[in-house]
């Protein structure tokens, strides 16, 4: 069902390209976005949520997007962004960032999600749209993946945290490796529990 209504715009002249994001809810670490314009001619197969995939089929997946997709982009927004505009605003201009890197430039963006960035083409918030537009779908998988690779580098970078298995967000071992070592300069100062812990006064490693 989600193929057939994905595809029911990507057959008329418009070039329509799914949005979705991962990472506003970790402490650690940029938001990532990504957007995608699949291409009608070359349909992939089991397109869903990427929360409901599995990391083997995420990634397999994210390579049939990459190869067969008209065009694909990633945008993101670091900590320090995160910090200074909030986690919404972030969001949007991380959004408004991969939408803009298309090559060709999307006609109508269709947003997981209830709020829209401003971009340059028409766009269209669909809440949970993750799991029920195909183009959506590709670009949660896409976001994700890229993500969650760049956590798995942050983990030898930072180690202790336990980066690789959460991927920053709340865990109970994030929380209590956060306790143990005070937070790290990629963790959001402006999240709750990073706030209390600088109150706290931990100095954030160089």
């Amino acid at each position: 069902m989600q193929q057939q209504y994905s595809l029911e715009f990507a057959s008329h002249t418009l070039l329509v390209a799914g949005v979705d994001e991962v990472g506003r809810g970790p402490l650690a670490g940029p938001v990532v976005t990504a957007a995608v314009i699949l291409d009608p001619m070359r349909p992939i197969a089991g397109l869903d949520d990427s929360k409901k995939l599995s990391e083997k089929k995420r990634e397999f997946l994210a390579e049939c997007i990459k190869q067969n997709a008209l065009a694909w982009a990633i945008g993101r927004a670091e900590v320090e962004e995160i910090d200074r505009l909030n986690i919404l605003q972030a969001t949007m201009l991380a959004m408004q960032r991969a939408v803009m890197a298309l090559e060709p430039a999307a006609e109508l963006a269709l947003i997981d999600g209830n709020r829209c960035p401003a971009l340059p083409c028409r766009a269209e918030a669909i809440v949970q749209g993750d799991g029920k537009v195909a183009v959506i779908s590709a670009a949660s998988i896409l976001a994700k993946v890229t993500r969650d690779r760049e956590m798995i580098e942050m983990d030898s970078l930072y180690p202790g945290y336990g980066l690789a298995g959460h991927k920053g967000y709340p865990s109970k071992a994030h929380l209590e490796a956060l306790a143990r070592l005070g937070p790290s300069e990629i963790h959001r100062r402006s999240f709750a529990p990073i706030k209390k812990l600088l109150d706290e006064n931990f100095v954030i490693p160089k």
